[in-house]
């Protein structure tokens, strides 16, 4: 039988009420009398029933990550260095649920009598009715990785787009012309900016944008094969290949090996994300470093001080990507 407040009130001779005081540290109980119940309560192996405390305080000490999906453009690396800061920051006294948005048919299940706040890893504007269903049920919400134009909302994301202008720019200063982009899934946000910004960076420097550069991928490593496969198979291959995230460059890099081809030699490579494996490819791949588990923990802080009533707090953040040079560019 397990030990309850009532039986540390009795061995204490306090009231059932001082004791819970005592427990919680407030300060309306006396130093002398807080130590002989915490003494008392150690003593029995007592075991706080945090499922009744959470009623009383109307807390869940659940907190949710939620992804656009798990299951489609969600790469494992992308879930990991998510989940990864998240659980860097988030403290011990909260349960993390985490889910897919596509998983559910009705919203009903989400309230603030299950979630104390949510995180969303945002990927595209379908996700905008989650949002919205979250801000009428009045739980605390930051959203990462898409920029959402509620400036009620707090928002934390990268400059995918400079990131990506980047890479066209490093592309171009290494002597490239035929440039080519493989592309994420259609409709998420960080497809069109990556898209956006790689082709900016053509526009102004005078390069011509060939549409059979242009190839549709899925942001898994099969799309980066096949996609790559196509453009080696064109009459006038390209010279470099921007990669929309990593996972598709490293299926591009064995498009290239199966030709007997070689990276950089015949043909550069440049991803996005630099995910832990990407200084471990042969050559190491120059990538664009998102730095998704930083815009995690930053976006645990923001809950955190939401959940605890802080409201004057910074609404939009972003955080800077970086280009990572490697091995993977030839300078023609």
């Amino acid at each position: 039988m397990s030990v309850t407040i009532k039986d540390i009130a009795k061995l204490a001779n306090v009231s059932h009420t001082t004791v819970s005081r005592a427990l919680n540290n407030s300060p309306l109980i006396k130093e002398k009398t807080k130590k002989k119940i915490l003494e008392i309560a150690n003593q029995l192996n007592y075991i706080p029933d945090y499922h009744a405390k959470n009623l009383v305080m109307q807390k869940s000490h659940t907190i949710g990550l939620f992804f656009t999906s798990m299951g489609t453009g969600t790469s494992p690396s992308f879930l990991v260095d998510t989940i990864r800061g998240v659980n860097k920051i988030i403290d011990v006294q909260y349960n993390l649920f985490v889910r897919g948005i596509d998983d559910y048919d009705d919203f009903s299940y989400i309230n603030n009598k299950r979630f104390d706040g949510i995180i969303l890893m945002s990927q595209s504007d379908r996700d905008n009715m989650f949002i919205y269903n979250i801000i009428e049920k009045q739980i605390p919400l930051v959203v990462l990785n898409r920029q959402v134009d509620d400036d009620s909302v707090m928002n934390i994301l990268s400059n995918d787009k400079e990131g990506a202008y980047e890479a066209g720019e490093y592309f171009i200063s290494s002597g490239h012309k035929d440039l080519a982009i493989i592309e994420g899934i259609q409709g998420f946000k960080s497809t069109q900016q990556r898209r956006d910004g790689f082709l900016q960076s053509l526009i102004d420097n005078g390069i011509t944008i060939r549409q059979e550069y242009i190839v549709q991928g899925n942001y898994d490593m099969q799309s980066g094969y096949e996609a790559m496969c196509k453009l080696l198979d064109l009459p006038n291959r390209p010279t470099a290949v921007f990669c929309s995230n990593d996972d598709m460059a490293i299926g591009a890099l064995k498009a290239v090996f199966e030709r007997n081809l070689s990276v950089p030699h015949d043909i550069s490579v440049i991803g996005f994300d630099d995910i832990e494996s990407a200084k471990y490819t042969n050559p190491s791949l120059t990538t664009v470093k998102r730095p998704i588990e930083k815009i995690s923990m930053a976006g645990v802080e923001a809950i955190l001080s939401l959940i605890n009533g802080k409201e004057n707090l910074q609404k939009k953040t972003f955080i800077n990507t970086e280009l990572i040079r490697r091995k993977s560019v030839k300078s023609l």
